[in-house]
């Protein structure tokens, strides 16, 4: 079944952010758009990467109105030990999401139950807290956060301008497509 449309169930988190320990809830994301990053494990060996990309990116999210938010099944304690150890993943500025008791993996369906981790699953959540777009890869494959944002300003655009379409590739300021009304039922 596909997660299109479904909106984000209440939840209560605690995260680490910026040296803090902070609680993110449900209220925190309604009203702006969001990314939920699931990755298995902190101290692991493609997650840094891919947290460190996002980190390189952060700026450009928040310039569009996108905030990140990272999560494992692991702890906030847990993302605070590895913030001071990893060189890498001090570069984070956005939330890392804590979800040891598997709210928010079961909400996005990415919960591995024999071993208690996440997949690989990247969620965009638009401002009525709906998914709008996601993607859930294979342990062992890194994900691109210049594509990610791509798709972020995709969906933006799309919600603002409802009588376009945005073909491959696009990019802002790129020619999007208006999709005809006898083309439309055909869809």
């Amino acid at each position: 079944m596909s997660l299109i449309q479904k909106q984000v169930s209440d939840f209560t988190v605690q995260a680490y952010q910026n040296g803090e320990f902070k609680t993110i809830t449900k209220d925190d994301i309604m009203g702006q758009w969001s990314v939920f990053f699931f990755y298995p494990a902190d101290f692991t060996f493609v997650c840094p990467t891919e947290l460190e990309d996002l980190a390189n990116k952060y700026d450009e999210f928040k310039a569009v109105g996108c905030e990140i938010y990272s999560v494992s099944t692991d702890t906030h304690f847990v993302h605070k030990a590895w913030h001071d150890a990893s060189e890498r993943i001090q570069k984070i500025q956005y939330p890392m999401l804590a979800d040891p008791t598997h709210v928010l993996c079961k909400d996005f369906d990415v919960l591995i139950e024999a071993d208690g981790l996440a997949e690989r699953g990247t969620f965009v959540v638009n401002p009525d807290g709906e998914i709008v777009a996601y993607e859930v890869n294979a342990g062992n494959v890194g994900r691109n956060a210049d594509e990610l944002l791509r798709k972020v300003q995709a969906l933006q655009f799309v919600r603002e301008h409802g009588d376009e379409v945005c073909p491959a590739k696009w990019t802002p300021g790129a020619e999007t497509l208006k999709p005809s009304l006898d083309l439309v039922g055909a869809l």
